[in-house]
């Protein structure tokens, strides 16, 4: 029976051994194409509704398709390296509860705000009719004195109708967690100026029935003279007050440690931060989680490499282990800069060489098409390509070039086939260069520069320890937080200098040449 046994389990290994042998032999034996290299990885890719991504309708029909659309070019997909976990997802639920916050904040300040302007310019125009519709047979005639006050009047208003226009009615750039405090004030003394006309109009000149309508007219020009007097105190606190700069902001990206530095007035710190992220949006680089993950791996790789046995037996704490875990982390600590150092090396000496790949491939398709250009004049009109056609055309011969660059920057997910393409047609119509065209994928821009799903940033959490309305002042720390990372701003006065004169004579210009035997003059 023993002998039975182990003949059976040495069967069965031999068996489970062969079965992994013919694995590891259909797993490293790859079918090769005409030209002679090995095929790639295939995975269902969901194309965008819409257009054909190629121009080609039965392109829609292949849900199973190539993943290297350089070969393909089919399409190019991009993969999130972004986990979403129930803290985010209930993070997310409340910002878009805040929203609707905001939403009925801002319609209802805009309601508010339209209210009071309609009843200032109705104002005037009430106080010159009223006493004509109520009183008409007792008022004193006016002659030309009223037609050029009505006048003035007029155009008053109308200057005044236009300067509120622009400096009040314009689209709002951003939703502000607080009031704006001299937006507000401002409110508040209009409607308070008007009312106090109102009580004094109807306490002086509707209950007392006045007939000099000439003093009416009068005091409705100087509510209209007031009225101008407070647009241009407006435009003094809202717009003249912060153009001198008193404060320099720096603003770090927390994750990769990115700087700019900005100059401003006297603003509040809401405000501050919006100017911060208008200017963020053009000046710093696009956001890449992807290049923070290369760090994060080597460091799992070496605590991967640790292992701690006990050789005392259970006795021993978690404590004692995680001292050996340290101790040997600091060892091996003194080898880790070397691969650094060659890791570097390789993926820089990779990426030199597939951008230069790129750049020849890129180079010799945009010859192909200005030859294509000049033979397309001889031929029909129908024959003739647009420039989406055209780029259609040379977008296969460099796609596999610059699908594998994109790769190696890590920067595949924030180019989509659908946006190069319509680069490339753009570049083909103004008749830009390869260099213009790869300029964008070379190197990372700004974040206005790729579309607005790629942001990774829309909304913004303030966080400060002070009240947002206040202003700025030297020393202020205040941290804008999105998703993904967050905006430190320190804020720093301005020094005050002191600049002196010194004048120079222009006769004091006098020199003299010294010779010596050692000299060559």
């Amino acid at each position: 029976c023993l002998t039975k046994s182990r003949h059976r389990s040495l069967t069965l290994a031999n068996s489970n051994s062969n079965h992994s042998h013919s694995r590891t032999r259909e797993r490293h034996k790859s079918p090769r194409n005409k030209d002679g290299r090995g095929s790639e990885k295939s995975v269902t890719i969901q194309p965008p509704t819409g257009e054909p991504l190629l121009g080609n309708d039965s392109a829609r029909t292949e849900e199973v398709q190539d993943d290297n659309w350089g070969e393909t070019t089919t399409a190019i997909t991009g993969t999130s390296e972004h986990s979403i976990s129930q803290e985010d997802i209930a993070r997310i639920s409340k910002d878009m509860e805040d929203s609707v916050g905001l939403d009925c904040k801002r319609y209802l300040g805009l309601t508010v705000a339209s209210f009071l302007g309609l009843l200032v310019f109705l104002t005037p125009i009430a106080f010159i009719l009223l006493p004509p519709i109520l009183w008409r047979d007792e008022l004193e005639p006016c002659g030309t004195i009223c037609e050029g006050l009505f006048i003035s009047v007029a155009f008053k208003l109308l200057i005044l109708l236009i300067g509120t226009w622009a400096l009040f009615f314009r689209k709002r750039r951003a939703d502000m967690p607080r009031v704006f405090v001299f937006r507000a004030l401002l409110l508040v003394l209009i409607f308070l100026f008007v009312v106090s006309y109102w009580l004094f109009y109807g306490v002086r000149i509707l209950d007392s029935r006045d007939r000099n309508y000439q003093g009416i007219v009068q005091y409705a020009v100087s509510l209209v003279d007031a009225l101008l007097f407070i647009h241009y105190l407006a435009i003094v606190l809202l717009e003249l007050r912060q153009l001198q700069p008193m404060f320099t902001l720096q603003v770090v990206r927390s994750t990769d440690g990115e700087s700019r530095f900005y100059s401003l007035g006297h603003l509040s710190i809401q405000r501050a931060a919006l100017v911060v992220l208008e200017n963020y949006y053009k000046d710093f680089t696009i956001y890449n989680p992807n290049l923070l993950t290369a760090s994060k791996f080597r460091a799992a790789k070496h605590m991967a490499g640790l292992k701690v046995y006990n050789v005392d037996g259970p006795s021993n704490n978690a404590t004692g282990q995680s001292r050996a875990m340290i101790a040997a982390a600091a060892r091996r600590r003194d080898s880790s800069h070397n691969e650094l150092y060659y890791e570097e090396a390789e993926h820089e000496r990779r990426v030199k060489k597939r951008k230069a790949r790129l750049v020849v491939a890129v180079e010799e398709a945009f010859i192909h098409i200005q030859r294509l250009q000049v033979e397309e004049q001889q031929k029909a009109p129908g024959e003739v390509m647009d420039p989406r056609e055209a780029a259609q055309a040379i977008f296969p011969s460099m796609a596999r070039a610059l699908q594998k660059y994109l790769r190696t920057t890590r920067q595949q997910h924030y180019h989509s086939m659908e946006s190069i393409l319509q680069h490339l047609a753009f570049c083909i119509t103004n008749g830009m260069t390869p260099k213009a065209f790869l300029e964008r994928y070379l190197s990372a821009g700004p974040t206005l520069q790729y579309d607005k799903d790629r942001w990774l940033s829309t909304q913004w959490r303030l966080v400060s320890d002070e009240a947002v309305t206040n202003g700025l002042r030297d020393g202020i720390v205040f941290v804008l937080k999105c998703l993904d990372f967050s905006l430190v701003v320190n804020v720093k006065k301005i020094p005050f200098i002191i600049l002196s004169e010194e004048f120079i004579d222009p006769k004091s210009h006098k020199f003299v040449l010294r010779l010596q035997s050692e000299t060559s003059v």
